[in-house]
């Protein structure tokens, strides 16, 4: 860990994004760091770096899963109150069919990131595929939930402002830091196939000893 205000250490270029998010280039210039500022073992940094995006995926699907429900309410505060051929938007079957998919990608959502927190609450040392699975879904969902809500705002979705404008913005990002959903795709599987012939290797041991 690197104290901000260390010698050496500068903001050599911020980063501007679609949405505002704090992101820069650090230059590091002779900085020196003490050893009880270094996390793990010598050698094991890449091991720390690893383990620490199981913890920041998860924050991450959080996140996106904040954006989603934002996008539902404020979804249902206007189909319940713009009216279209003399009755609220929401008993168009249509609409309803609209906010039955976000609802559920919200909850599913909300399970898979949950269940990602609590292995990791519960002491287990990697939860790669649970964070992973909960990043990759809960980012992708919440794009299409949010998507759903500029669709459903019609014309005041897409006007610079407003609550559903500036969510369509801020949620992009979230499906490509801390590994794009192409990365997730791929450490997923990694590990369903990883999973499987280690259960196909202990069947064989098994029933070789029997």
């Amino acid at each position: 860990m690197v104290d901000a205000d260390s010698a050496g250490l500068d903001i050599a270029e911020r980063i501007e994004v679609v949405a505002p998010h704090p992101l820069a280039r650090l230059s590091f210039d002779g900085v020196r760091v003490p050893v009880a500022n270094r996390l793990g073992p010598p050698g094991a940094g890449f091991k720390v770096a690893m383990a620490t995006l199981d913890v920041f995926r998860s924050s991450v699907g959080a996140a996106a899963l904040g954006f989603a429900r934002r996008a539902m309410d404020e979804s249902l505060a206007h189909t319940t109150k713009r009216q279209m051929f003399g009755a609220p938007l929401a008993d168009l079957q249509m609409t309803q069919a609209a906010l039955a998919d976000m609802a559920t990608a919200v909850d599913a959502a909300a399970l898979l990131i949950y269940r990602a927190a609590w292995a990791k609450d519960s002491g287990a040392e990697r939860v790669t595929r649970e964070a992973s699975m909960a990043k990759l879904f809960a980012t992708e969902e919440a794009q299409a939930v949010v998507d759903r809500a500029v669709q459903l705002h019609g014309g005041h979705g897409v006007t610079v402002g407003s609550k559903v404008e500036a969510l369509y913005r801020e949620v992009r990002a979230l499906r490509i830091y801390e590994g794009a959903s192409e990365v997730q795709k791929i450490i997923i599987a990694r590990q369903a196939i990883a999973a499987f012939e280690a259960a196909r290797a202990e069947q064989r041991a098994a029933e070789q000893g029997a």
